[in-house]
């Protein structure tokens, strides 16, 4: 089988394309799941068979062939058997590299495993390969210069075993390179890059390494705190999280072209909130939101989305992350949903401490896809706790809930006694998402809240916007991020509390009390109405005849001014 395995693991690299994927229905991944915990020998026997299946197809679905790897991979290591999945894991490494637009995986994570899978066989020629392929990828960028240093050491000491003294001279000479600091024309100017401070809070267990990108795993923990730093490039594209590429002979990651994880500091608690709390004392603008990303992210990677994030809608608050341990693939996913409830416990006390704690006026909360299940589970604790009811001063300024995968039903049950903790509740959905299909199904054919469409949600208690214009982005957890348009709706609601009606791109498809608004694209992506946005909330524009000033000082373009100036005037004349 495995042999047939990577015959098609073959196949699907040389058919992989990196365009988007539609959306569809489960093809079978939540009863695998349950069946690798059951029946291992009988899983692999059924990825067998759906592997064969989209080996078949003209068009593999490069996610689902990802998954259904990395679950064989895990089972046969369950069943003692290394050197095969780590020839799997070496496989899949490749297979991530080459698909690096659709898949959220580093590639230096597989390669890693399969080098200390084969070391742990005692295959010190084998694991040479796979430490030599997890050097190549963190030279392309993953990797600062102490960390590739150490995989050199580690590819000496593989090569020593293997009996080629030479080339283990080789490595630790480059290990030794490696260390040297960056020329600055190599780095780039401080100048070329800001670095974004991200507070966060994690239940996610430590996994021991010392990188920034690998401190926090899949596993469960205890919840900590701490300051996660992110750089993020004066050059840096709104919507986009830039990464190295070997392709633009980019060999290390540099701050000043790309979002670069640079640390992770826990902190005890009481260092932590006097250390947010005097964030506050320094600055105006006592707010922050708070980021609850969903599954199939890694710490690292939503630590990166919570600085891009702040950094696009030019937010003079404090971006605050709260991580929950995702297993980070497809296949993890109903493991995901029985760690997301205790989560959420977990979050409604720190949101209770940061409200209390943390010296901010104004706390927004962002949730995405699953991350929902944890925020709604918090705030109904949070609401029933407090004894909150209708005309009680809000808690919080907005809460966004984007693709929820909640059910409808007890979503809809849960908003009249979450409504008072804010100002305005927002929901954005799409009807192509992949996940929440996925999820449906698991539920017994239920609709989930944040499918758009026809069935959108709508209640009196939430501004329900369809944003299925967008795509099918939802399950790369970016889509709410990505788009500029969606960002300045974000960026209105923090400033300014609109109404929908009030907002750019909204527009009222069902007449009645609780309209289901729907997202234009083209009307207000341009990517400078992000900037002006920044411009006008911090000269606190209010009126159309300074907003008008602001626009044509910060936008050169005369049709981009005129596109752009009844949309700015109508946010700040509100």
């Amino acid at each position: 089988m495995l042999k047939r395995w990577m015959c098609a693991l073959t196949v699907a690299l040389m058919a992989a394309l990196p365009a988007g994927l539609t959306a569809q229905e489960d093809p079978g991944l939540i009863g695998l799941a349950y069946l690798a915990e059951t029946d291992p020998p009988a899983a692999l026997d059924r990825i067998d068979a759906l592997l064969a299946q989209e080996e078949a197809s003209p068009d593999p679905d490069i996610r689902l062939v990802f998954d259904l790897y990395r679950l064989g991979a895990d089972l046969l290591i369950g069943q003692g058997r290394g050197a095969e999945a780590a020839g799997v894991l070496l496989q899949l490494g490749r297979y991530a590299a080459g698909n690096r637009a659709v898949l959220n995986v580093d590639p230096a994570r597989l390669f890693d495993e399969a080098a200390r899978l084969y070391q742990a066989a005692g295959d010190p020629a084998s694991a040479v390969t796979a430490l030599t392929a997890l050097v190549e990828e963190q030279r392309s960028g993953a990797r600062p210069g102490a960390v590739i240093a150490e995989t050199l050491n580690r590819l000496a000491t593989m090569a020593e075993q293997a009996g080629d003294t030479a080339a283990a001279t080789r490595h630790r000479a480059a290990a030794s390179a490696a260390l040297e600091p960056l020329t600055a024309g190599a780095r780039g100017s401080e100048e070329g890059f800001r670095e974004v401070e991200v507070y966060y809070a994690t239940d996610r267990a430590r996994t021991g390494e010392a990188d920034p990108n690998e401190f926090y795993g899949p596993g469960r923990g205890t919840l900590e705190l701490g300051v996660a730093t992110v750089s993020v490039p004066e050059t840096h594209t709104p919507g986009l999280v830039e990464a190295p590429s070997i392709w633009r002979l980019e060999f290390r990651a540099d701050p000043a072209k790309h979002v670069v994880l640079q640390s992770v500091e826990p902190m005890e608690p009481a260092g932590f909130w006097r250390r947010l709390s005097t964030e506050f004392t320094h600055t105006p603008e006592k707010e922050a939101f708070v980021f609850v990303h969903g599954y199939n992210v890694t710490f690292d990677a939503a630590a990166r989305r919570a600085a891009q994030i702040a950094y696009d809608m030019n937010f003079a608050g404090i971006p605050i992350l709260y991580s929950w341990p995702s297993r980070g693939t497809t296949v993890g996913y109903v493991a995901d949903t029985a760690v997301v409830q205790l989560s959420g416990r977990r979050l409604t006390h720190f949101l209770d401490d940061l409200v209390a704690k943390s010296g901010a006026e104004t706390i927004h909360l962002v949730a995405h896809s699953m991350g929902n299940r944890a925020l709604t589970e918090a705030l109904e604790l949070m609401a029933l706790r407090q004894g909150s009811k209708p005309g009680d001063p809000p808690v919080f300024g907005q809460i966004l809930f984007a693709a929820p995968d909640v059910d409808a039903g007890l979503f809809k049950e849960i908003l009249p006694t979450i409504r008072p903790l804010a100002k305005r509740m927002t929901l954005y959905a799409s009807e192509e998402d992949w996940a929440l299909t996925a999820s449906r199904k698991l539920h017994g054919d239920m609709p989930r809240a944040g499918i758009g469409g026809k069935t959108t949600l709508t209640s009196s208690q939430i501004d329900s916007i369809d944003m299925s214009e967008l795509g099918e982005d939802m399950l790369a957890h970016s889509y709410f991020a990505d788009d500029s348009s969606a960002l300045a709706d974000m960026m209105t609601l923090f400033w300014t509390n609109n109404a929908p009606q009030n907002r750019c791109g909204l527009f009222a498809d069902s007449p009645g009390a609780s309209p289901v608004w729907t997202y234009r694209r083209g009307i207000c992506s341009d990517r400078s109405l992000i900037s002006v946005l920044g411009n006008l909330q911090r000269e606190n524009v209010h009126s159309a005849q300074q907003a008008r000033i602001v626009l044509q000082r910060t936008v050169s373009d005369a049709e981009v001014v005129k596109k752009l100036a009844p949309v700015v005037e109508a946010i700040v004349s509100q």
